[in-house]
């Protein structure tokens, strides 16, 4: 019986460009340091990141990062080619095409039977639940056309193939109660929730103080500014209500949010880690108006002492808990979070419950329920 610090380990997602897909194999590059990173691309700042221990392959060197984006069925391809024989265990983490790999017969060890684990971030969402939200805003810009014709094209036969490879993997994680059932409704399979990683630890030992309640003004939020974020909620309803927000990102629908936007609205696109911290840490409230997987910064405006004003549905269900720790809207209308924000007193939550709840999404507890579930369910 081997436990999971004996075994030889492979890592694979996605691509490593940056978000919170990555601060997953991140944080399994902590518990496996040895293990090689398989995947599709990746950037210069990951690779350093990962100790040089990533492994790419063609789809690296194509000359057009945009271009890239539209080649699922390529992605699809290689990982389902990738060599991963002689290795006890495969932990994939994806929310596209990583999980497409194969290990039957991966270990060159005859009394070893190769498990996969796959920690899935969702369900494709180009191929399921927001086909029709990537079929009327791509996110691409003026490639949006060719996105649209490339999901028509060829999202029937990426469907098959991806619920196909959804039923290899010996064990599915979601990262969150939403995605468990989107598991289930999309691919017909059970699977264990355990959260993402939060650096928890980075608001606790900042050199930035908590504002007090009283003297907390305005409202903030972060994060890639594309079309499924629905941050266009938060700008009108603060805008009609002339509130003071700050829009912390970038992405494609930066100049659109800014050309809704009134004089209370201020944007910040390269905010350091100290900006967001400060903001954070000085809000009344972090508002989420997106229907998200999970949702690492409203966690981290938790970890600041700060509530979360959330559309309820998705990943927020995990963390906001009314009254405690934010404020729900029920509908993803700009009429349903006025009148949330109309009714939002932050006074009335304490910094003690929020740095408590956060705490329960940290690093340490991810990799505390990675390895429980590893042991417990890859048989070694």
């Amino acid at each position: 019986m081997k436990d999971s610090s004996e075994l030889k380990v492979a890592i694979v997602c996605d691509w490593l460009i940056g978000g919170g897909a990555e601060r997953v194999v991140f944080e399994l590059h902590q518990m496996f340091p040895d293990a090689p990173i398989y995947t599709s691309f990746c950037t210069d700042q990951w690779r350093e990141q990962l100790n040089d221990k990533v492994i790419t392959g063609y789809l690296q060197y194509w000359p057009f990062n945009k271009i890239r984006k539209f080649i699922p069925f390529l992605r699809g391809w290689w990982f389902a080619r990738l060599d991963l024989s002689g290795y006890d265990l495969i932990i994939s983490s994806s929310g596209a095409e990583a999980k497409f790999i194969k290990v039957t017969g991966a270990s060159r060890a005859p009394s070893i039977n190769p498990k996969h684990v796959a920690y899935i971030h969702a369900p494709t969402h180009y191929y399921w639940d927001r086909y029709n939200d990537y079929l009327k805003r791509p996110g691409f810009g003026i490639f949006d056309p060719l996105a649209r014709l490339g999901l028509k094209l060829f999202v029937g036969p990426m469907r098959k193939w991806d619920l196909r490879a959804a039923q290899r993997p010996d064990v599915l994680i979601a990262n969150s109660t939403h995605t468990q059932k989107m598991i289930k409704k999309y691919y017909g399979r059970e699977s264990s929730v355990i959260f993402p990683p939060v650096d928890i630890d980075r608001f606790q030992t900042s050199s930035i103080s908590s504002t007090p309640s009283k003297d907390r003004t305005g409202f903030v939020i972060v994060g890639r500014q594309t079309p499924y974020k629905s941050i266009d909620l938060a700008v009108l309803a603060c805008t009609q209500l002339s509130l003071p927000l700050i829009v912390i990102g970038d992405g494609p629908d930066n100049q659109k949010l800014r050309n809704l936007a009134g004089p209370s609205v201020a944007f910040m696109a390269n905010a350091s880690d100290d900006d967001i911290t400060n903001h954070l840490k000085s809000a009344e409230a972090f508002i989420f108006p997106g229907l998200d997987d999970f949702g690492i910064a409203p966690v981290e405006a938790m970890a600041a002492g700060t509530p979360v004003v959330a559309y309820k549905g998705g990943g927020a269900l995990d963390y906001v808990i009314e009254g405690k720790t934010g404020k729900f809207f029920p509908e993803q209308t700009v009429g349903s979070l006025v009148k949330c924000l109309e009714q939002f007193n932050s006074l009335t939550f304490k910094e003690k419950d929020l740095i408590e709840k956060a705490q329960s999404f940290s690093q340490d507890r991810f990799r505390d329920n990675m390895y429980k579930l590893i042991n417990n369910k890859s048989g070694y």
